[in-house]
């Protein structure tokens, strides 16, 4: 299954815990904050100005997928 934007970021750290490293990586370090409990993966890049589509890129290259979203 492919990651999506539109999935929240506890989530998908949750499902794929491998992907904790791709979020830091770009800039989002705040995995265990509050706001990671209920904002999707495109609402947490946007508020760290981090590039929506490599992120996405980065966390299905990770998990094996084809991002489709």
């Amino acid at each position: 299954m492919a990651i999506t934007k539109d999935m929240s970021i506890l989530e998908v750290v949750q499902k794929y815990p491998d992907t904790a490293e791709v979020f830091m990586n770009a800039g989002m370090g705040c995995l265990g904050c509050a706001a990671a409990h209920f904002e999707n993966i495109e609402q947490g890049a946007l508020a760290h100005g981090i590039d929506v589509d490599a992120l996405m890129q980065g966390l299905n290259d990770c998990v094996g997928a084809t991002a489709n979203a």
